[in-house]
């Protein structure tokens, strides 16, 4: 039995690591919440502004830098506020930071492109 053991773990290590290392390199996730799949998603897409979104940015000081780079990942979905079964856009609310939120983005997901429909300060 010990024998058996030994082995398995002689194999079992080895693959471990090297299949971090290679998901690492590749710059994958593994997580599969619903929030982080939505963001994961979002910004895959082409990005697309209304006049209001492009306005308030404009107003807030926001570049499309930092809004890609650091509201949206850090970001949590609003899914009690979400329309996430609309066809064939899904609509999300993403406040920004997750915890006392500054922040609110109105957004739909489509297949090609996500487009920023309103940003609200909050404080």
């Amino acid at each position: 039995m010990l024998k058996k053991l030994k082995f398995y773990l002689i194999g079992l290590v080895p693959g471990l690591l090297i299949v971090f290392f290679i998901l690492n390199q590749k710059g994958t996730s593994c997580s599969y919440f619903p929030n982080d799949r939505v963001i994961a998603e979002t910004l895959t897409k082409d990005f697309s502004y209304s006049e209001k979104f492009k306005k308030e940015m404009k107003t807030g000081q926001i570049s499309e830098k930092q809004l890609k780079n650091n509201i949206i990942p850090n970001g949590k979905i609003d899914f009690d506020r979400s329309n996430a079964q609309k066809q064939p856009c899904p609509e999300y609310i993403l406040i920004y930071p997750k915890s006392n939120p500054d922040y609110e983005i109105h957004y739909s997901k489509c297949k090609e492109k996500a487009e920023f429909i309103s940003l609200k300060k909050l404080k």
